[in-house]
């Protein structure tokens, strides 16, 4: 069975938008990372054996091997949202009659939402990492097609803050609050760090544009 970029985004498209809980809102934010890396892929590729470029080449291919291997990342980080969200269900529809019934339900129902938490944590920390190779891409890239890194950035912080609602989602239903507190930290560091990625990449973007 292939995965979800096996398909059509036709097909993908009608799937997401189906009674069908998956691909949630986990999964989509990572497609939109994907795509939103792949400009930045396009903007290397376009950079990549211009002659009026030479002197950035090697940098630039840097990051485009950077790219092609957060992209893959995410596209594996997909997969595991639908099966962690799975996970999940699975745990809540255990028995819960019995006191140690009752117990292991609460215990696999927790185990399952960190995981679910660990996955857009994750898929962040990615797109975090995508902003910052976009970021640096913007100011040396083909000036040709730099709207395109513009259009990464802000996919890819959308992205990033897309991944992060499925953390708001299930950190006040986890009990471990030393963990929910370590997370909720990153988290809010992650959202400043990629605001800020973003908006130096656009304010190059836009006077590369216009220069």
């Amino acid at each position: 069975m292939g995965t979800l970029y096996d398909q059509s985004l036709r097909e993908i498209i009608k799937l997401s938008s189906s009674k069908s809980p998956t691909p949630g809102g986990g999964s989509i934010s990572a497609i939109a990372a994907v795509l939103g890396l792949a400009m930045t892929a396009m903007v290397c590729n376009l950079t990549i054996g211009k002659d009026k470029y030479k002197d950035v080449e090697s940098l630039v291919t840097g990051y485009l091997a950077t790219a092609e291997g957060l992209t893959e990342k995410l596209m594996e980080l997909t997969e595991n949202d639908i099966k962690i969200f799975n996970k999940l269900m699975s745990a809540y529809r255990r028995p819960r009659v019995a006191e140690e019934e009752k117990e292991a339900r609460e215990n696999a129902v927790q185990e399952a939402l960190k995981g679910a938490t660990e996955i857009p944590m994750e898929m962040a920390r990615v797109c975090l990492q995508a902003l910052q190779v976009t970021c640096r891409l913007s100011g040396i890239g083909n000036k040709a097609a730099i709207s395109d890194a513009g259009v990464a950035a802000v996919m890819i912080e959308a992205a990033l803050n897309g991944a992060l609602l499925n953390v708001d989602i299930n950190t006040p239903i986890i009990k471990d609050r030393n963990y929910t507190d370590r997370i909720l930290a990153e988290k809010e560091n992650m959202l400043k760090e990629a605001g800020k990625l973003k908006s130096q990449a656009l304010a190059v973007v836009r006077e590369r544009i216009g220069g």
